[in-house]
Parts: structure tokens; C-alpha cells; sequence
């Protein structure tokens, strides 16, 4: 998880109806975050040739404020999969921002507590490959409350922009995850293609942190349709 500050208006424009941009401590962020997928299941089932596969995404957070309860999201930006049937099925039910290209990783040996000692996720365009990658250092450990780690990690709702300016809601569970500090991070490649010209300059500058979580078990519920520019919900 590399993750970037920016100035606020450069997601204004993106922020889901409904929700408002969420800071750490007046901060805004993007993330540019990679990940392998493992035993995946829809609706329970497993879907064979597609059960395990790397995606990388890039995001930022949001929240929610619902009958005094606080719901705190994430919105993509753009979700990178190897699998076209896996991202044609993502933009048709949540209408969530897939690409589907070649991909690839690679971990290191692993450290204690199982985390691999390097991490690299990398996809590939028409220019050739691109990568993120970093040096997993120390000991695993839970993000302290408050910490920039679990403001990261701890987003429990998905929020996605549909074609007539509407919002999904889905919720995501997952148990809160271990953070390892990661070491010389970096993003390597042509962006421009996937990202536009503002965000790309932000992915080729270092990361204010960087870290890698162990991931667990997750579960993404069915999504609602939110009133357009309200906070109300709708049924779906």
C-alpha cells in the first residue's frame, strides 16, 4: 500500500454523490495498493480459472454519514485485473472501474510471521510492463487507533459513481489487519494511460508511507443504490 497525499480538489471532481472526501488529520489521500486475490467465491460459489488472481488499484476515501452512524469507504479510481470476465462482471453489477490486463507477481522469502521479504505487483500495456514494488521490514504489528495505518486499512464501506450520477453502497468485513513498514517503495512505468497526467506526476513522486498488510478473509456484501445527491438510500 503506497499512499500519496494530494491537494483535495484533484478528487473533488470523483467524490460519489452522497459521500464527502475523508482526511487523516486534515490530509487527503490516494493509495495505490496491490493484492492477490485467493479462493474467491460469488454468492458463495467458487468460479473455476478464476478463483485466485493479483489486482492493483487505485483509490481514495471517502465517508458517509447515516442516521448518526459514520460509514467510512473507499472509491476507485481504476482496478487493474488479468481476468476480463472478472472485470466485465465488476462494471456490469457495481459498475466499478475494471481493466483487465496481463499481470504478474512476485514475492520474496518470506519473513517472520509468513510476510514475503519483497513484494511486486506489475501489469502490462501496450509500452511494456509496469510495477510497484518495496522491501517488507520488521515485525508485523496491529495499526494503533488513530494511526495513519488503520485510517488506511480500517474502510469498511465501498462507494462506486454509476452512469446516471447515482451511488452504490456495498459494505466490506474483513478482521483488522497486521502492517509491516515498507522499505525503498516505487512505482515504475508508463501511468499516463491509466491514471491522466495529474495523478501519474503524483504516483512518480515517493510515497509520503508505505506499508503491507497480511489480508484475511473478506466478505463484499450486495450493493444499494443511493438517491442521487442525497444521503438517503434507495432500494436497488
Amino acid at each position: 500500500m503506497l499512499n500519496y497525499v494530494v491537494e483535495p480538489g484533484l478528487l473533488r471532481p470523483l467524490v460519489p454523490a452522497g459521500t464527502e472526501l475523508d482526511m487523516w488529520q486534515g490530509l487527503t489521500f490516494v493509495s495505490l495498493v496491490g493484492f492477490l486475490f485467493g479462493d474467491t467465491r460469488l454468492l458463495g460459489v467458487p468460479i473455476p480459472w478464476h478463483r485466485t488472481f493479483d489486482e492493483v488499484n487505485l483509490r481514495f476515501y471517502v465517508r458517509r454519514a447515516v442516521a448518526g452512524e459514520e460509514r467510512r469507504g473507499v472509491t476507485f479510481i481504476r482496478e487493474l485485473v488479468p481476468r476480463r470476465a472478472i472485470a466485465t462482471v465488476a462494471r456490469l453489477v457495481y459498475n466499478e472501474p475494471y481493466t483487465a490486463l496481463p499481470m504478474r507477481h512476485h514475492y520474496g522469502p518470506a519473513l517472520r510471521g509468513a510476510m514475503p521479504s519483497t513484494v511486486e505487483y506489475a501489469w502490462r500495456l501496450a509500452s511494456g510492463w509496469s510495477e510497484l514494488t518495496g522491501v517488507a521490514a520488521g515485525d508485523g504489528r496491529a495499526a494503533p487507533a488513530g494511526s495513519q495505518e488503520a485510517f488506511i486499512t480500517e474502510h469498511y464501506w465501498g462507494y462506486t459513481r454509476q452512469r446516471d450520477g447515482s451511488t452504490v453502497e456495498y459494505q466490506v468485513t474483513h478482521r483488522p489487519w497486521r502492517v509491516w513498514t515498507l522499505e525503498s517503495p516505487m512505482v515504475r512505468g508508463e501511468l499516463a494511460t491509466l491514471y491522466g497526467a495529474e495523478l501519474s506526476r503524483v504516483l512518480q513522486a515517493p510515497p509520503a508511507s508505505a506499508f503491507v498488510a497480511d489480508g484475511s478473509p473478506v466478505t463484499v456484501f450486495r450493493p444499494t443504490r443511493l438517491v442521487r445527491g442525497t444521503s438517503d438510500a434507495a432500494a436497488s
